[in-house]
């Protein structure tokens, strides 16, 4: 790997907070997608209360892993189950490192019996690439970046998801009936536009809908078809402004810090192989929330709902520290539904899409509680909804909590320092809230 590697960054900010801590931080935005389509609240509003179409292709590393080892090198690095894991099946991958904390999780997707491929953002590739090398597995992992450096970069697939109350009549009319009967998270070959490619059952902000995934020479007739189709049940495309804020109501947390920060020879070692511009060592650190010790920002994948998700009927890295977790005293994943006024107030009323990964304090009584880990504004609910880690006493639905919004210089000042933050008063509800995603998104 170049240099400078993740290591020369910490070593030369003093610590992987310090290398990461910004009170400025920019709002990620999906590349190359159009912000707007009709206008980021309407086109919100269509995944909720219609259907809408998401261009996926751009914003996403693939890793392509293949040969005699892939399936045993998976199944010793990662939580998941491969026994019952089958041909066109996709699972959230669940990797740890050796104390048990999330490393990070992804999309793997079985393309075959020793051929997979790995989607999301690169922290879990990168992990599984180093030790893959180091661990001599005979397996080969080839990487595509996401668009973000190089706009005119042309990823290998295209991805379309249509999603919303009406994407089954939306899919039906521009397929000519329905799909082939697939369980949640498993694809089927579809053909549309003349071209064939993978239906995945699948949704992101928990709505019932597809991810259709085929190569990217053939995204334009695909997408003008579904686009044709969709014309009848009001289809909104859906903006790089509006995309990002999905998870809020889905329930998903897209990025936890990773635990590789570790003060150990073999985590060493991995970030001096790490190049320092990836995520790991340039995504933003930044909210009311601040401690000076990386490993507080650490989770684990009980805390994020990944529980179901794990086998350990199989020995993989991390797995006995793993178990010894799961029955630790942890925090709960919850959606803090925040005080319309109180948001207008602490943001100003003409405030525009907000997503952000900010860590804020939640408080009850002044007391520390928990954390947010993904926030975003919420046009149909009318307020901002944040996913957060809280204590156990304070998970139950109905519980009032106050968000100290804003964000810590960081540095010498105590993490505890009364800094005059607005404050925005928050009720605890389930997670996800969006009431399909908690009751009917994966009935099968």
């Amino acid at each position: 790997m170049p240099t400078p590697s993740l290591q020369d960054g910490i070593d030369k900010a003093g610590s992987a907070v310090r290398l990461r801590w910004t009170d400025a931080p920019q709002a990620w935005t999906p590349p190359v997608v159009r912000p707007e389509y009709s206008g980021w609240q309407k086109e919100q509003a269509a995944w909720k209360d219609g259907v809408a179409l998401m261009d996926l292709s751009y914003h996403m590393w693939d890793t392509f892993v293949t040969g005699p080892d892939a399936t045993r090198m998976l199944r010793e690095l990662s939580a998941n189950d491969y026994e019952r894991f089958a041909v066109n099946q996709a699972k959230q991958l669940v990797v740890v490192n050796e104390n048990g904390y999330l490393v990070g999780d992804a999309i793997l997707l079985r393309r075959g019996e020793q051929d997979y491929v790995i989607t999301g953002r690169p922290t879990v590739q990168n992990w599984l690439t180093y030790q893959a090398q180091q661990r001599g597995y005979d397996v080969s992992l080839t990487s595509d970046p996401d668009c973000s450096r190089d706009p005119a970069h042309i990823p290998p697939f295209f991805r379309y998801q249509v999603q919303g109350p009406y994407a089954q009549q939306l899919i039906e009319s521009a397929f000519g009936g329905p799909l082939p009967e697939t369980r949640f998270f498993h694809a089927s070959d579809v053909t549309l536009a003349g071209k064939t490619f993978r239906a995945l059952r699948h949704g992101m902000a928990g709505q019932p809908g597809y991810e259709f995934i085929g190569d990217h020479a053939d995204h334009t007739p695909v997408k003008e078809a579904l686009m044709r189709a969709g014309e009848e049940f009001g289809l909104e495309r859906v903006g790089s402004l509006a995309y990002p804020t999905a998870q809020a109501e889905g329930g998903w947390i897209p990025a936890p810090i990773p635990a590789i920060y570790d003060d150990s020879a073999s985590q060493r070692a991995y970030r001096s192989w790490l190049p320092l511009h990836t995520p790991d060592g340039m995504q933003p650190l930044n909210g009311s929330f601040y401690s000076p010790e990386i490993s507080d920002y650490y989770v684990t994948p009980y805390e994020l709902g990944y529980g179901r998700s794990i086998s350990f009927q199989h020995d993989f890295l991390g797995r006995d520290a793993l178990r010894a977790l799961k029955d630790a005293g942890r925090r709960h994943k919850v959606t803090l539904v925040m005080d319309a006024g109180d948001v207008a107030a602490a943001l100003g009323a003409d405030h525009g899409a907000v997503n952000t990964l900010a860590k804020q304090r939640v408080e009850s009584d002044g007391t520390l509680v928990g954390t947010t880990e993904y926030t975003a504004f919420s046009d149909p609910y009318g307020t901002m909804l944040s996913l957060a880690l809280v204590s156990q006493d304070q998970a139950a639905p109905g519980t009032e909590v106050t968000v100290v919004w804003g964000n810590h210089p960081g540095g010498d000042t105590a993490p505890d320092a009364d800094l005059g933050l607005p404050r925005i008063r928050a009720t605890v509800q389930p997670c996800p809230y969006n009431e399909f995603a908690r009751t009917g998104y994966r009935q099968d």
